[in-house]
């Protein structure tokens, strides 16, 4: 029963500060690594520890899905925005790339209206565009010389957010085990694929650091990126664990809001291991962020209709 929310925002909160460490060792380990090696590295390291937990809980493993085209696409939409993030974390600071990124709760009650029929009201209409005047005011545009690298975080919550959708509907015969078995082996498949057609970094002609961190030979610095890559794995296992235990234990209503301390804690490790102070207009976007997307949260409670909240935003 959903019912111990002091529990659940506990779990929440150290879920988010694991994730923040998360992100920082992706930060750190991006000049010494490919990015779909880390892809890879992190997500076989967290299948393991996954599997190893249903099996020392005597759970059932279930591969087989209900809905075998959705799954697919919402595995290519996980990865693929999840990738655009990493990449923004190697230009951005985490608290930027993780202020952009919870634009995902505008856009999943977006496509929740296009996709699931859901209704929103004038309020809630309201509460997205100040959340996308939040997000306008972090990017700062320069529209005369406006980096589209820039819009990475946006992309990722865009990707996510349709993931979320699709996990709405999946949700009712698919259980959320046999959904994150399904993220981990696509994600797996896919870098595998990314191994083989340019593993060998025969597209690395870039002087980028960004770029060079996409195209990158594989295991070219195995020893100082790999140890940092299974910890950046056992930390996202352990992490999804706490998020998802939270809302398992505790109302959804009462601990989603507490996702947004991710942005308090990406403040926090900047600061403590790469010196990144976010600037004031950075702090007012994130202020607006947040309102809105906690305004949102509190009209889906009030109507009872979950939208945002019912998922997990990371």
């Amino acid at each position: 029963m959903k019912n111990n929310n002091p529990k659940g925002i506990l779990y929440i909160l150290v879920g988010m500060a694991i994730f923040s460490i998360q992100d920082a060792l992706i930060k750190l380990v991006y000049e010494d690594a490919a990015l779909y090696e880390l892809y890879f590295g992190r997500t076989l390291t967290a299948i393991i520890l996954l599997t190893s937990y249903l099996k020392f809980s005597k759970k059932k493993i279930i591969l087989k899905t209900h809905y075998p085209f959705l799954t697919v696409f919402r595995v290519i939409c996980f990865f693929f925005g999840f990738s655009l993030f990493y990449v923004s974390i190697t230009f951005m600071s985490l608290a930027m790339a993780n202020a952009l990124f919870f634009s995902s709760p505008f856009f999943i009650s977006i496509l929740a209206i296009i996709f699931l029929k859901e209704q929103i009201g004038t309020r809630r209409w309201a509460a997205i565009f100040v959340g996308f005047v939040g997000v306008y005011i972090v990017l700062n545009p320069d529209f005369e010389n406006f980096n589209l690298m820039n819009l990475a975080p946006v992309g990722c919550a865009l990707f996510y957010a349709t993931s979320m959708t699709i996990t709405k509907i999946t949700s009712d015969k698919d259980n959320v085990y046999t959904q994150m078995i399904h993220l981990y082996i696509g994600a797996i498949i896919i870098s595998g694929l990314f191994f083989i057609f340019t593993g060998d970094g025969r597209f690395n002609t870039f002087t980028d650091p960004t770029f060079q961190f996409i195209f990158r030979e594989w295991f070219t610095n195995p020893t100082a990126a790999w140890p940092l890559i299974i910890v950046m794995g056992v930390a996202a296992t352990f992490s999804f664990y706490f998020v998802f235990s939270a809302y398992h234990i505790a109302s959804p209503s009462a601990v989603s809001l507490f996702e947004y301390s991710l942005i308090i804690w990406s403040i926090i490790t900047g600061y403590l291991i790469f010196n990144d102070i976010p600037s004031i207009r950075t702090f007012i976007g994130v202020i607006l962020i947040i309102s809105a997307g906690i305004y949102i949260y509190i009209r889906e409670k009030t109507k009872e209709q979950y939208i945002a909240t019912e998922n997990p935003i990371r």
